[in-house]
């Protein structure tokens, strides 16, 4: 006999649960365990005998072989039941989205997951396994997810709880009956408790939550006090709410929260009950209500972590202007620095606030010469370092204000704190100065160290270990930063060493190169170094720096400044994560600005507005890593890009910065996807307009498939990766254009060589190669010696007829296989005098042997020994 089962006082959560287990268990039989919420009850009055449930009176225990239970893994809230249990013949299967409590060695299945509704857990099931269910089925298990979510709006939904209410309304649910019976009225008892509630309930503010208990008691039991803790939430407008009610024989805790700062969990479990962050209960007996209230209390100081505060968010140091400063050298630090506002001082006291806004209007209206106080706002509102986040977060609600300066207690400008400081705080969880990535409990700087261990060589790993243990004894911080951080998480090898120093760079550098032997190259202006070792790998070193721009596309200034302005000039959020090295934290995650998230949602996000102005070099880089890593570009960051294309801003760029974006592109596995992505967008007119895209795509479609097959033919890929990619992109275009492009580019003569010998012969080459006429192996290869070799795969991606394709392998294979043996060394030796012959007789041996003539070196010095004699009575007969 199988049954399935909940959990006492029954709401619609577990009962959506139970229904959904039976399409799971269609032999399994519905069992209440004790009573039933009074919603539930209403809801069953009509609707008891479509679903079929038996009272657990009539279940005889000992038949029971298999005992499902849902929305709860308690034995103690299951009543008689809960002896099942506890019984080794008995099978125990367990669907739950609170947190484990109890461990039971006889579960044979076990889903406890953490989403808003246990109803989500088994339709997901449900839906997996496309088991059909009927509208009145999907109705209950909607009313179950609704519930338990606050209609998705408590904190503890996920997006599997909205997707498997999307299934459900596909499958016919009705939301009017779900509406209908979550926002039944209250009853007049549950009216007077509320009242009763409200009226003892006192606010605290601790660490910063504002927090709310209250307290009450009835004779009678009153059903539904969680809803009633739910609409005290929503009267009162607090963090958290803690009730304590007293009925007949015992009281019951109960308590809801909005902040991953109150564990409502953990505070209830000091009391023995359960339940998950957001919500969770408790009944103790027989404490007097007055003093459980006191105790209640005590263990919230306990436990409620400190919020944020504003000094854990703010920009600092602060860039401040003088009311006197004109608008324009305004409009230059903003840029500079990336700010929206900038504090206006005189002296130590802030006078007002300057917006972009306001400068931009400005200097659109040409009062660039005006000075700031002309424009300023000067009702300004500031904040203390200490003040929580939650009230930095009313004042900019109140005030509808976009930054809020931090002010110490001698009035002066310590940091700023913007909106989008606070919206980050909201929706990206982190909880300490830096925005740490790992925010499941199951990540730790252990499980990260793991990771750079398999992804990194053990000889990096030294390293990096050594120049933490050196930063430390400096009294320095040190980080990895940029492409390593990302490349861990993404597994992929990455040798480049670049290390950010809030300390000394050329100083750590130093001791480095002492350490390991290696020659360290300064960079004073810069603050920075190169620390050369002796397997000839580098590691650089940077002083924590902030990179400006004097106007867009300019070569970036430097000034020394923190980490995270450092990691906030870095081009994307992927590529702005750091990992601390010093001993202690090694291998913690710096990531101010959801890098990690980006990561692993597969986005390239631009860290401001302004980014491809200021360097419209990351356009060709937003796309090479949209490519290389099958990512997209969120939709602001396309935006910016497209509007900086419209703008035109590459025109601004030298040639050489973006020959030298290009040349990373074309030594990318795939360039051809990269640069499709460059056409779409437009790039590529700007990069290459003399060149038609549509003329070459065809032919870099086919280059992966070429330069495949010729390294299966034997081929050497050339040490110049990009070259073949770069002469297929010119191959279409005339002598005078393609030489245009490489002078643009600053190819060397020798590249640039390459390129117009292609474009010169590869059409007549191609013709020949197809050519019905019978050709000796050595006149094909004199007709391939045209082209560098470099061109070989643009030159076999454009060969459409099998003959020249086969005669192009037999020649490649036969150059490969029949080099000859005799050198001009060998003709020396034959009496030969060294000259211009040398070359005619190693040409023709060469063609002999391609053509079979010759096979052996015996043959090969005999052939050379009579064309030798030849061309010296040719030459004495001529004279």
């Amino acid at each position: 006999m199988e049954i399935i089962t909940s959990h006492n006082n029954t709401d619609f959560d577990a009962l959506a649960a139970m229904v959904a287990a039976q399409k799971l268990y269609p032999d399994a039989e519905l069992v209440f365990p004790g009573k039933l919420s009074r919603n539930v009850e209403e809801f069953l009055a009509l609707h008891k005998d479509m679903l079929k449930i038996k009272p657990v009176k009539l279940i005889d225990m000992k038949k029971v072989r298999r005992l499902i239970i849902v929305d709860n893994h308690s034995a103690k809230r299951i009543g008689k039941m809960g002896q099942l249990m506890k019984d080794p013949k008995v099978e125990i299967h367990v669907y739950d989205h609170h947190p484990a409590t109890e461990c039971h060695l006889n579960h044979q299945i076990s889903v406890i997951e953490p989403v808003g509704a246990a109803a989500t857990l088994l339709v997901e099931r449900i839906r997996d396994r496309n088991i059909p269910i009927t509208r009145l089925e999907a109705t209950i298990l909607a009313l179950g997810i609704y519930d338990d979510t606050g209609c998705m709006v408590f904190s503890s939904t996920t997006p599997r709880d909205v997707e498997a209410v999307a299934y459900l309304l596909s499958k016919g649910a009705n939301l009017s009956v779900v509406a209908e019976f979550l926002g039944r009225p209250l009853t007049g008892d549950q009216q007077a408790l509320l009242k009763k509630l409200l009226v003892t309930s006192e606010r605290h503010n601790i660490n910063g939550v504002k927090i709310l208990v209250a307290h009450g008691s009835s004779d009678d039991f009153i059903d539904g006090l969680a809803l009633l803790t739910h609409k005290l939430a929503e009267i009162e407008q607090v963090d958290a709410v803690f009730v304590a009610v007293e009925m007949i024989d015992r009281a019951h805790l109960v308590c809801r929260s909005s902040l991953p700062e109150v564990n409502c969990q953990d505070i209830m479990a000091s009391f023995g009950g359960g339940g998950h962050i957001a919500a969770a209960s408790a009944t103790i007996k027989g404490t007097e209500l007055q003093a459980l209230v006191e105790q209640l209390l005590a263990v919230i100081k306990e436990k409620v972590r400190p919020m944020m505060v504003a000094a854990d968010i703010m920009s600092s140091p602060v860039k401040t202007v003088f009311p006197e400063t004109k608008i324009e050298e305004a409009n230059r630090v903003m840029l500079r620095y990336g700010h929206t506002g900038l504090p206006v001082v005189r002296g130590l006291e802030m006078v007002g606030v300057i917006s972009r806004r306001d400068v931009e209007k400005a200097m659109h209206h040409g009062l660039g010469h005006a000075p700031v106080k002309a424009y300023m706002n000067v009702n300004v509102h500031t904040t203390k370092p200490d003040v929580p986040l939650s009230m930095v977060q009313d004042m900019m609600i109140e005030f509808d204000i976009g930054r809020l300066p931090v002010v110490n207690d001698e009035g002066k400008v310590v940091g700023i704190v913007s909106r989008s400081d606070v919206l980050r705080t909201l929706h990206s969880d982190f909880q300490d100065r830096y925005q740490t990535t790992f925010k499941q409990s199951n990540y730790s700087h252990a499980r990260f160290r793991n990771m750079m261990k398999r992804t990194l060589p053990e000889r990096i790993m030294q390293i990096l270990y050594l120049v933490g243990e050196l930063a430390q004894q400096h009294d320095y911080r040190v980080y990895a930063g940029g492409g390593i951080v990302r490349d861990v998480f993404l597994n992929v090898e990455n040798f480049d060493v670049d290390l950010i120093v809030e300390g000394d760079a050329i100083t750590l550098a130093k001791a480095l190169g002492k350490e390991l032997g290696g020659k360290v190259r300064t960079y004073e202006k810069f603050g920075t170094a190169e620390v050369s070792l002796l397997d000839g790998s580098w590691v650089d070193m940077a002083t924590a720096r902030v990179e400006f721009y004097e106007y867009p596309a300019a070569l970036p200034t430097v000034e020394t400044s923190s980490l995270r302005h450092d990691l906030y000039r870095r081009d994307f959020t992927i590529n702005a994560m750091a990992i601390s090295l010093n001993p202690g934290s090694f291998g913690e995650l710096v990531d101010y600005f959801g890098g990690r998230d980006d990561l692993y949602a597969g986005i390239v996000r631009v860290l401001h507005n302004l980014s491809f102005v200021e360097d419209p070099t990351r356009i060709l880089r937003a796309v090479r890593f949209e490519q290389r890593y099958q990512m997209h570009m969120d939709p602001q960051t396309l935006h910016l890009l497209k509007e900086a294309m419209r703008q035109e801003v590459l025109s601004r760029v030298s040639d050489d910065r973006i020959w030298h974006e290009l040349k990373i592109i074309l030594n990318e596995p795939e360039p051809a996807d990269i640069l499709h992505r460059l056409a779409d967008l437009g790039v590529w007119d700007q990069i290459f307009p003399d060149i038609t895209y549509w003329e070459v795509q065809p032919i870099l479609e086919e280059m992966p498939q070429a330069l495949m097959v010729l390294r299966n033919w034997g081929w050497a890929e050339p040490a110049e990766k990009w070259l073949p990619y770069f002469i297929t992109i010119v191959h279409w275009s005339s002598l005078d254009t393609a030489a245009k492009t490489c002078k643009r580019f600053m190819l060397g003569r020798r590249q640039t060589e390459k390129v117009l010998t292609t474009i010169e012969h590869w059409r007549g080459a191609l013709a020949k190669l197809s050519s019905p006429e019978d050709m000796r192996i050595s006149q094909l290869a004199q007709i391939l010696q045209l082209l560098p070799r470099e061109a070989y795969p643009m030159f076999l991606a454009l060969m459409e007829d099998k003959v020249a394709i086969k005669r192009f392998r037999k020649v490649m294979e036969m150059v490969r296989d029949n080099k000859p043996t005799v050198n001009g060394r060998d003709l020396k030796e034959m009496g030969f005098k060294p000259g211009p012959f040398y070359r005619k007789a190693l040409d023709a041996l060469w063609q002999a042997r391609l053509d079979s003539v010759v096979k052996t070196r015996e043959e090969e010095l005999a052939f050379v020994k009579v064309y030798m004699q030849k061309l010296q009575k040719e030459e004495k007969a001529s004279v």
